[in-house]
């Protein structure tokens, strides 16, 4: 699953629900999720505050047989080196050392896809029983919208506005 998003800090909250939604719909464990929408929020981070990307472009992506791969690509057109240790009293700077820690692999590239650069960072999957996590039935409605048995969802109750009428 790719999709792109604008280089703004709104950016990171919604990478991260599209991940956890995603790996939701393939029956990725929880603890394989949680690592992966942490990953995301850090490289998607990364870029809107040390690039000068106006996009980015995130994918994650499984297979029957491999890891979990992230990828978050930007259109910055400078070489990304390795980052460097951060001060002990800094505030920030420890992102590329969560991805370093929580990833099976990771690395930093050109990227064919934007022209700037690629992050990428596996995750390695449990086995399981089963089917192939990502897979579903044939007969499975698609996603994007409810099953047509299910109830619709629902309605959270309000509570009633304090005030005077007619004003």
């Amino acid at each position: 699953m790719r999709w792109e998003l604008p280089a703004e800090r709104t950016s990171v909250r919604e990478a991260r629900r599209a991940v956890a939604h995603h790996l939701d719909s393939w029956s990725v464990p929880a603890s394989v999720r949680d690592d992966a929408v942490l990953l995301v929020s850090e490289l998607v981070t990364n870029v809107v505050l040390h690039t000068d990307s106006s996009r980015l472009l995130c994918e994650v992506a499984l297979s029957a047989d491999g890891p979990l791969v992230i990828e978050v690509h930007d259109d910055h057109r400078a070489r990304l080196g390795a980052p460097g240790a951060p001060a002990a009293s800094a505030e920030n700077g420890r992102g590329l050392l969560i991805v370093r820690e929580l990833a099976e692999t990771w690395g930093v590239g050109p990227s064919h896809l934007t022209g700037g650069n690629v992050v990428r960072a596996t995750l390695p999957l449990p086995p399981r029983p089963g089917p192939p996590l990502g897979t579903a039935p044939l007969s499975a409605p698609p996603l994007s919208a409810p099953p047509l048995s299910a109830p619709p969802p629902e309605r959270r109750h309000q509570p009633a506005r304090v005030g005077r009428a007619g004003r």
